[in-house]
C-alpha cells in the first residue's frame, strides 16, 4: 500500500518531537511493508505540517500522487495544527479513507520541553475533520506510538479498509447469463449499483454456448490441464471434462474483453440441460484466485465476496445459510452444491451435482466441487440493494467453521456465531436473501469500516 502521511506539529510545543515522530512513523510503515508519500523536511519544517503554507505544499503534494496513494495517515507526535492539517486534506481532495494517530506522553517526560499533548490535539484534528465534512478512521487506542505492536495491528486493519473502499469503488462485475427464474431473492438494481460505482456487464448464456460451439478442443486444452491440476478429476468422463474446459476458456476471454473483475454465474439448469455440465469448478478456479464468482447470479452476493476477499487477499466463497445443526442456537450449516474455492475445504473431489441430477440427469451434472469446509476462524457479509430506500444496505459479522461431525453432500461446513439466532431474526425481519458471502479470516471490522465510513452503505455488524 502507499500512503500519504501528515506530521502534525505545533510551534509552542516541542517542535523537536515532529521531526522525530516523522522518523519514527516512516520507519514502522516501511517497515510493515508500505510506501510512503510525505513532504521532506527541506519542503517543510521538520518535513511536518504547521502553516497554511505547508499545507498548499503538502496537498499539491498529494494530487502529484493521487493516483498511487490509497489512503491518509495523520500522525501526532505533539499537539498539532488541527486547520492546517484539515486545510491539507480539503486541498488535496483525494477521497480516500484517513487514519488519525496520536504518540502517547511518557509520565517521566512531561515537562515543558518533552510533553506531547497530543491525546489532546488529536481531539481537536477530529473536530476540525468532522466540521470539514472529511471521513476518518480512529486507531484501537486514543494514543500508540508508531513502533507498537498495536499499531501494526491497526495499520494491517486501515489498510484491509483501503483495499476494499478502492476495490468497491469503479468495481466491473460480468453477470453471465440470466437469474433462475425462480429465484427472485437474488433480484438487485443495477442503478442502485451504478450510482455507487458498480457496473454491471451482462452476457447471454447464448452468447457463451456460441462460443463454445466455435471453439476446437486444442484452444482449450490449456485450460483442461489447469482443471486437472486444481482437483481430483478421476470420477469424471472425460468428454465432461473437455465441456468444462470450453466453458472456463470462453468465460476468461470474455472477462479480460469486458475488463470485468468478478462475476455471477447462471449455474442451473439451461448449462444442465443444454451443455451437459455443471460450471462449479471453473468458478470455483476464479475464486481461488481472487476474481470471485457467485452462483445463481448474485450479483450483490459477489460483491459480498470481493469485499471480504479485498481486507483478506484470500478466496471468498457464497454459501446458503442452510440448515441448523442439532438443538445448539448457536450453529448452523452453511452449504453450496458447491463451487467454493478450494482454499475452503480439508480435502476436495470433483464430482456430480446431487440435486440437479434428478431433474437433468448425473450424466449432465459432473463439476462440482465436494468436501468440507476446514475449521477456523471466519468472517460473513450479505449486501443488497434496496430499492425502496434507493440504498445499499446489508450485514457483517465474523465466527468460526468447527469440526463438528456432519454427514452430507456437496460443499458444507458447520459454522459457530456468538448470538446466531439474533442475526438470523435480523435477516428474516429485514428480508435479506438466503445466500452469505463467508471468507477465513477475521476481516468484518474493516469491511465495515469501509462499506458504512467511507462507501455511504447502511450495514450492520454483528457482534
Amino acid at each position: 500500500m502507499i500512503f500519504g502521511v501528515i506530521v502534525g506539529n505545533r510551534g509552542f510545543f516541542p517542535d523537536h518531537l515532529a521531526r522525530s515522530g516523522r522518523t519514527e512513523m516512516l520507519a514502522a510503515l516501511e517497515a510493515a511493508g508500505h510506501r510512503v508519500v510525505a513532504p521532506t523536511p527541506e519542503e517543510t519544517k521538520y518535513g511536518a505540517v504547521e502553516t497554511r503554507a505547508e499545507a498548499v505544499r503538502c496537498s499539491e503534494l498529494f494530487q502529484k500522487h493521487a493516483r498511487e496513494i490509497d489512503g491518509i495517515i495523520i500522525t501526532l507526535p505533539n499537539f498539532g495544527d488541527e486547520r492546517a492539517i484539515a486545510d491539507t486534506l480539503r486541498a488535496a481532495s483525494l477521497n480516500v479513507p484517513v487514519l488519525v494517530q496520536a504518540t502517547p506522553d511518557t509520565p517521566a517526560h512531561m515537562t515543558i520541553r518533552d510533553r506531547r499533548d497530543s491525546f489532546c490535539g488529536k481531539m481537536s484534528v477530529c473536530n476540525n475533520l468532522a466540521q470539514y465534512g472529511i471521513p476518518y478512521s480512529l486507531t484501537s487506542q486514543h494514543t500508540e506510538a508508531p513502533g507498537s505492536d498495536i499499531f501494526r495491528r491497526d495499520v494491517d486493519w486501515f489498510a484491509a479498509v483501503c483495499r476494499v473502499v478502492k476495490g468497491l469503488r469503479r468495481l466491473r462485475i460480468g453477470a453471465i447469463g440470466a437469474r433462475p427464474a425462480a429465484f427472485n431473492t437474488v433480484r438487485y438494481s443495477e442503478k442502485i449499483l451504478e450510482a455507487n460505482g458498480i457496473s454491471v456487464e451482462t452476457i447471454d448464456l447464448s452468447e457463451i454456448l456460441g462460443r463454445i460451439q466455435r471453439m476446437k478442443d486444442s484452444e482449450a486444452q490449456a485450460k483442461l490441464d489447469q482443471i486437472k491440476k486444481y482437483v481430483s478429476t478421476d470420477r469424471v468422463p472425460a468428454d465432461a471434462l473437455m465441456k468444462m474446459a470450453k466453458l472456463g476458456a470462453v468465460i476468461d476471454g470474455w472477462m479480460a474483453e469486458t475488463q470485468v473483475a468478478i462475476s455471477a454465474v447462471q449455474c442451473w439448469t439451461s448449462l444442465e440441460e443444454y451443455f451437459g455440465v455443471v460450471p462449479c469448478t471453473v468458478m470455483s478456479m476464479m475464486s481461488e484466485n481472487l476474481m470471485s464468482s457467485a452462483c445463481e447470479v448474485d450479483i450483490c452476493g459477489v460483491v459480498g465476496m470481493h469485499a471480504l476477499q479485498l481486507a483478506s487477499q484470500t478466496p471468498s466463497a457464497l454459501l446458503d445459510w442452510n440448515n441448523n445443526y442439532g438443538e445448539d442456537p448457536d450453529k448452523a450449516v452453511c452449504f453450496h452444491c458447491s463451487n467454493l474455492p478450494k482454499h475452503f475445504f480439508k480435502d476436495v473431489r470433483m464430482d456430480f451435482q446431487e440435486i440437479i441430477a434428478g431433474t437433468v440427469g448425473k450424466e449432465n451434472t459432473f463439476g462440482t466441487c465436494v468436501g468440507r469446509v476446514k475449521s477456523g476462524a471466519m468472517s460473513f457479509a450479505r449486501f443488497s440493494t434496496d430499492d425502496r430506500e434507493g440504498r445499499i444496505r446489508g450485514y457483517v459479522g465474523e465466527g468460526e467453521f468447527t469440526d463438528d461431525p456432519l454427514d452430507t453432500f456437496g460443499g458444507a461446513g458447520v459454522v459457530r456465531i456468538e448470538r446466531l439466532q439474533q442475526l438470523l431474526r435480523y435477516i428474516c425481519e429485514r428480508g435479506f436473501e438466503h445466500h452469505v458471502a463467508a471468507n477465513l479470516a477475521p476481516v468484518a471490522g474493516a469491511v465495515h469500516e469501509a462499506a458504512t465510513r467511507y462507501l455511504n452503505w447502511s450495514v450492520h455488524q454483528h457482534v
